[in-house]
């Protein structure tokens, strides 16, 4: 599992990014992705997949 932060998030459109902890890289995130409510700055523990358009986060948990 990698860590990070949200670094924005739109609830109403259903997305928004990550920023990887040990990468400094930017992640994608859908709601469909994730598993507890979240919000701008969250910790978070995520898996990352290749999805559609790159990389995206899923089984996105608070810590």
């Amino acid at each position: 599992m990698n860590t990070g932060t949200i670094k924005f998030f739109n609830e109403s459109k259903g997305y928004g990014f990550i920023k990887d902890e040990s990468s400094n890289q930017e992640i994608f995130v859908h709601v469909t992705g994730l598993e507890d409510k979240v919000k701008q700055n969250d910790k978070v523990a995520f898996k990352v997949v290749d999805g559609k358009k790159g990389l995206s986060a899923v089984n996105v948990k608070k810590i």
